[in-house]
Formats: C-alpha cells, sequence, structure tokens
C-alpha cells in the first residue's frame, strides 16, 4: 500500500518528523501538513538527496469559517513558527476566497474543508496532505502514483499555465529526474 510508505519517508526530513511528533500542539481546526514539504521531501528521498534539499517553507493549512481574519492567520504562524523554529507557511483555507481574486485575477467558491482545497493544488503530485489530528490519514485525491513516480501533472482544477509553469522550472533545476508534463498534455 503506497499510503504506508509515505509517513515513514516523511519522518526521515528532521523538520517534519518534529511536526508529525507534535500534532497536539497545532490546536487548529481541519488541520494538514501539506503540499511543497511534503512531496519535495519524497523526491529528496528518491534522488538520495539531503532532507531539507530545496524546501524553501512547510505547508500546514486549516480551515476555521468562524474567524476569516487575516490577523487571526498571521497569529497562528507566529505562534507555530516561534514554537518549532521552522519555516511554517500558515494559510485558513475558509478564507483563500477573500485573496484569490487580487493575487491570481478571478473568483473562486470558498472551500467547505481542507481537503477540497487539497483538491486544487497546483500538480497531481503536490496534492497531498496529512492531516495533523492523525498523522496516518493522508488525503491524495488523485493518488500517490505520479508523487512516488516522481511525474509532474497539471491539476487544471484552479491554477492556470503560468503558475504550472513558474513551480516546474524551479523544481526541474533542483529534482532533475521528474519527469515534467507540459501543461497541454
Amino acid at each position: 500500500m503506497q499510503a504506508a510508505r509515505i509517513p515513514p519517508l516523511l519522518r526521515t526530513n528532521p523538520d517534519l518528523a518534529i511536526l508529525l511528533a507534535a500534532t497536539a500542539e497545532f490546536a487548529l481546526p481541519d488541520a494538514w501538513l501539506v503540499a511543497g514539504a511534503l512531496n519535495q521531501a519524497v523526491w529528496n528521498h528518491l534522488h538520495n538527496f539531503p532532507p531539507g534539499h530545496g524546501i524553501q517553507d512547510i505547508d500546514l493549512i486549516y480551515h476555521d469559517p468562524t474567524d476569516l481574519s487575516a490577523e487571526s492567520e498571521a497569529a497562528h504562524e507566529t505562534r507555530l513558527r516561534r514554537r518549532f523554529g521552522l519555516p511554517l507557511d500558515v494559510k485558513n483555507q475558509a478564507r483563500v476566497h477573500l485573496w484569490y481574486p487580487y493575487r491570481f485575477g478571478r473568483a473562486i467558491e470558498p472551500y467547505t474543508s481542507s481537503q477540497a482545497a487539497i483538491a486544487t493544488f497546483p500538480t497531481t503530485a503536490t496534492a497531498i496532505g496529512i492531516s495533523l489530528a492523525n498523522p496516518a490519514v493522508i488525503h491524495a485525491p488523485f493518488g500517490l502514483n505520479d508523487l512516488l513516480a516522481m511525474v509532474v501533472r497539471p491539476n487544471r482544477a484552479l491554477v492556470g499555465p503560468a503558475v504550472y509553469a513558474e513551480k516546474t522550472r524551479r523544481w526541474a533545476a533542483l529534482w532533475p529526474r521528474l519527469t515534467i508534463l507540459p501543461w497541454a498534455s
């Protein structure tokens, strides 16, 4: 079973191991460790690279529709960065629809959960999350085949070709054995 391979593999990255061991401390609703640091930790393992190679930050998402303030989101990020001493990027997925049009030029519907947000991440290999309520629970709406085979395939649910090209250009330079499929494929 592919999902069983992921948590032990992620624990080879010391930063992710710290977070996965301290899940009770997050105190955020519907909280998930997601995307970049997860798929990049897998790619580092498969490339035999050091655990932190290419990882710029660690994405942590949560879904709290009762508090859509940017201030609350920033306070959670500050609290968790101080607690763990890691470059955490903490985002409330219940408020993405408020800033998305300004950043990407189009409106989106509010997400109903963190899992709904994960399903719109830019690639099938990066659409992955590990529940911080129970790290044995992995949400990968497109499965894990692309991630483990190092295939980067666009997920056209939300992002466009420019965002995909920007991300994949960086990844190709850092993880040369990736197979990056073109946007038009």
